[in-house]
């Protein structure tokens, strides 16, 4: 299977992983959507509540609670199957100076938004991260956050069944704001769509978000858990994923959006 996810991500040769000697509790990948379904100030409040979030007390202090104390961070922006742009490379965050460090390289960066949305290119992207993480670490998850379903790329559940069978887990932010562009490219259940085609391996979850006033705490919340591998016994609003369902669900949705509106609007491919 890793042979398999290797080709997948295009990766070639060994994970540098294996060749680690610093330890951390998690590799986490931070996956932010830029698609242009979301408006620039959407992407500006999107880009500050991971800054936010990141920079927390409560998120640091987290760190600090894990075996090693110390975890690897890495966050890209992603749009269409081949879109994903660094924005910090890996770092190890054991302090507040470190998280802030990390905070502001966030901040201090420009997000131009992109067309067309490929959560599985994002998946492949992140997955080749970890892939190559420096360090060696007891967990590697996926963190994505978007607005809308897969329209481009891979189906979106062959690159989570791939990355999850290679010892991934996947979370998700879906948000469900509607104030963006190109809302005719999103659903009304976004957050069942992560739910079932999305998120994937053990004590995976995700956080909908219904207003981007919720945004920066959905966010912190999201971290606190990644890093402390753990989820409440109660969680308000945290939805892990489900083995099985008693009613299919079309995780082709957004193909079909995107083949409908191409047809009516002769769209580029």
């Amino acid at each position: 299977m890793l042979a398999a996810l290797m080709v997948l991500t295009g990766a070639v040769g060994v994970s540098s992983a294996g060749k680690a000697e610093e330890l951390v509790d998690v590799a986490l990948v931070l996956a932010v959507d830029v698609s242009r379904s979301m408006s620039p100030d959407e992407i500006t409040l999107q880009r500050k509540g991971y800054a936010a979030a990141i920079a927390d007390p409560a998120v640091v202090k987290a760190v600090k609670q894990g075996v090693h104390g110390r975890i690897a961070l890495t966050m890209f922006e992603w749009a269409n199957d081949g879109h994903a742009r660094e924005i910090v490379p890996w770092t190890v965050i054991e302090r507040l100076e470190h998280a802030q460090g990390f905070s502001d390289t966030v901040l201090a960066d420009t997000t131009f938004g992109q067309r067309r949305t490929s959560i599985s290119g994002a998946i492949r992207h992140a997955s080749r991260l970890l892939l190559d993480v420096p360090y060696a670490a007891d967990r590697f998850v996926i963190d994505i956050s978007g607005d809308g379903p897969n329209n481009q790329g891979q189906t979106v559940t062959r690159a989570r069944d791939i990355a999850v069978e290679a010892g991934f887990v996947i979370n998700g932010l879906p948000l469900m704001t509607t104030s963006g562009f190109g809302t005719q490219f999103n659903i009304p259940d976004l957050d069942e769509y992560y739910r079932r085609c999305v998120i994937g391996g053990p004590g995976s979850f995700m956080i909908p978000v219904n207003d981007w006033d919720q945004f920066p705490e959905a966010v912190r919340r999201k971290l606190v858990l990644e890093i402390g591998g753990r989820m409440p016994m109660k969680p308000p609003r945290v939805l892990p994923a489900q083995i099985t369902f008693e009613e299919p669900y079309d995780c082709l949705i957004g193909e079909k959006i995107w083949r409908k509106l191409r047809q009516q609007f002769f769209l580029d491919p």
